[in-house]
């Protein structure tokens, strides 16, 4: 029995349980070091109000779902350019590609006339 054949599963069960520990070891740390800032800025007599929640803004979400619909709208497309023209991989990678870029444009313009009109 060579190393490698040993080496191969110890990564395979490992990897996964050594990023997800990084992970949320990072996360701890960040809310810790948030809060060390908090308490430090208070300390110094500055108002606690600038750490109040800033209105949620929906553009995220507007273009995470177009997004997602251009690309379920783009692997439809890729199947059937597959079945009737037999492209294969290019059908759907150019597929996604394309519609979900379309996704984002629409979004971009969604954004654009709704930030114009509360602009005006």
């Amino acid at each position: 029995m060579q190393d490698d054949e040993i080496i191969i599963p110890v990564l395979g069960i490992m990897l996964p349980l050594i990023i997800t520990l990084g992970a949320f070891i990072m996360i701890v740390y960040v809310r810790k070091f948030e809060n060390l800032e908090r308490m430090a800025i208070i300390d110094k007599g500055l108002s606690p109000e600038l750490f109040t929640k800033k209105e949620r803004n929906a553009s995220g979400a507007l273009r995470a779902a177009l997004l997602l619909v251009g690309a379920g709208l783009g692997l439809l497309m890729g199947y059937w350019l597959d079945q009737v023209f037999y492209m294969r991989e290019v059908a759907y990678f150019s597929m996604l590609f394309l519609f979900g870029g379309i996704g984002l444009g629409i979004a971009y313009i969604i954004e654009d006339k709704k930030n114009r009109k509360a602009g005006s």
